[in-house]
């Protein structure tokens, strides 16, 4: 199994966390952007199979950013991470055209589990 992961997120030791998470369970780490801006640079550079993405990042946020590669790409596949308590962005990024969301603090076998589900 080596789908391709992009993986954004504005805090460097969580795109580690994840990166670490996904690599230990057989998926390749394509990339990693800091924000939605760098995040679209990087998708259209790399055609991930999946894109993990935060809510809250400077620039622009992972809500934009989701609609931007839905609009790159209508099929993208994208699991967004949040804190607590952001259940309406969450729905927002649903309807935006998110396929999953994982809570931070991150739980490895939800990670794993969402990322699976979503490339199935």
């Amino acid at each position: 199994m080596s789908n391709g992961i992009l993986v954004v997120d504005d805090a460097s030791f969580m795109r580690m966390m994840i990166k670490d998470i996904l690599s230990k369970n057989g998926f390749t780490i394509l990339g990693e952007a800091e924000n939605g801006v760098k995040a679209i640079e990087k998708y259209k550079e790399l055609n991930p199979d999946l894109v993990i993405m935060d809510i809250t990042m400077p620039e622009m946020d992972g809500i934009q950013a989701v609609k931007e590669i839905k609009k790159i790409n209508g099929n993208a596949k994208i699991v967004m991470c949040s804190a607590m308590g952001q259940q309406a962005m969450v729905i927002e990024a649903i309807q935006a055209g998110a396929k999953d969301f994982i809570v931070k603090p991150f739980q490895a076998d939800r990670v794993v589990e969402a990322v699976k589900k979503v490339l199935s």
